[in-house]
């Protein structure tokens, strides 16, 4: 197994970081205080090709594979969570899956403007009452000759604010489950569509979070993504590929605390000697880095397995768990280092430690990657 990376994938990742380092990290304190990102720095993503990254150029995207994908999501991690979900929402969840799934007008109508920074996209899933239930989601669209009406509630949507797409999911049939489920391709701008910004997050306070009611919103039959009643596999199929994203973007909040912890070791003095020489808080930085490289190998798998077209979903689900436990470990391990001053948003650790606890929730929490790799290592079915 070769794992040097090829001249494209070491430039893309020297291009995030120099891109991180200038446009994310500096403003991140700022931002996280603020509760709100600054939305100039989706046309930013967009100009320098972040927003489309794998989508074939014809589309607008900027070509590559999976594993550039990821480097470039792990150094935006590494910036600035809030910013990485940007990216792993609008491009991982939204625009590829219109890629994967849309017909020729929905990818002419959506990609050229989501891989620009032009438009936004978010993921309209996870519901008040279905969170992790997704298949039991109660949203509803109903035909009306060539429309759908559509009735519901989303929450935690990332991106919901700033979004000009929803990637909506709701039930159309009466068959219950999965199997009732459609997805559609719904304008923010739709009359009937209500956003509600949630303020007081524990972690990622910079990203766009949002509740989206549905009343009477009406589509044509077009806006659908996909067959009728093949919503469910069409989410499924997005949240595999963004448990990659997820896992890269966990790798940098690792890298960002092992960067942290060892250059605060290295200032720091107690006991008449840096701190950095004191073996406890060498065994913390290497616990740090360990996690690091483990977290990392399980991403890059994933992304090789994709770019390959071999199996990944029990991989993506592995490095998930991983990426985001192990976010919190080294997290939690750096503001040990910093000590008390950890504890002061002055420095990067607490913000580090907020954002990733999330990590360990969103897009499947650690409890159902545990159970999607139990049911693939076991043969049975979810359903």
């Amino acid at each position: 197994m070769n794992l040097e990376l090829s001249e494209e994938q070491a430039a893309a990742r020297r291009l995030a970081k120099d891109f991180a380092d200038r446009e994310i990290t500096p403003h991140a304190t700022a931002w996280d205080r603020a509760e709100q990102v600054d939305r100039g720095i989706v046309k930013k993503l967009g100009a320098v090709g972040f927003l489309g990254l794998t989508i074939p150029e014809e589309y607008g995207g900027s070509g590559g594979d999976h594993l550039s994908y990821a480097l470039v999501t792990e150094e935006l991690g590494r910036g600035d969570s809030s910013v990485r979900g940007i990216v792993s929402v609008s491009l991982g969840l939204v625009a590829k899956t219109i890629a994967s799934w849309g017909d020729e007008a929905q990818k002419r109508a959506w990609l050229p403007r989501l891989t620009s920074g032009d438009a936004v996209g978010c993921f309209g899933l996870t519901e008040p009452g279905t969170g992790s239930d997704a298949g039991n989601l109660t949203t509803r669209a109903v035909r009306e000759g060539d429309t759908y009406v559509i009735d519901g509630a989303k929450m935690f949507i990332t991106n919901g604010t700033w979004a000009d797409v929803v990637l909506l999911f709701a039930r159309t049939g009466g068959a219950p489950g999965p199997k009732g489920i459609s997805a559609f391709l719904v304008p923010t701008d739709t009359p009937g569509l209500e956003r509600r910004e949630i303020h007081g997050k524990l972690g990622l306070r910079g990203q766009a979070t949002a509740e989206l009611v549905l009343d009477g919103v009406r589509v044509p039959a077009s806006a659908m993504l996909g067959a009728e009643g093949k919503g469910f596999a069409v989410a499924m199929s997005a949240l595999a590929k963004g448990r990659m994203s997820v896992a890269a973007g966990c790798v940098g909040i690792a890298q960002a605390a092992l960067d942290a912890a060892i250059g605060y070791a290295g200032r720091r003095e107690q006991f008449g000697k840096s701190i950095a020489r004191h073996q406890l808080v060498q065994e913390l930085i290497s616990d740090i880095a360990v996690d690091v490289d483990a977290a990392r190998l399980l991403t890059w798998r994933v992304a090789d397995l994709i770019d390959r077209g071999e199996p990944f979903v029990t991989e993506a689900s592995k490095a998930k768990l991983f990426a985001s436990e192990a976010a919190v470990r080294a997290a939690n391990n750096a503001l040990q280092v910093f000590g008390g001053y950890g504890y002061i948003d002055e420095y990067p650790v607490g913000k580090l430690l907020r954002d990733a606890r999330v990590m360990t929730l969103y897009e499947g929490t650690s409890q159902i990657q545990k159970l999607v790799i139990g049911r693939a290592l076991t043969g049975v079915s979810a359903f």
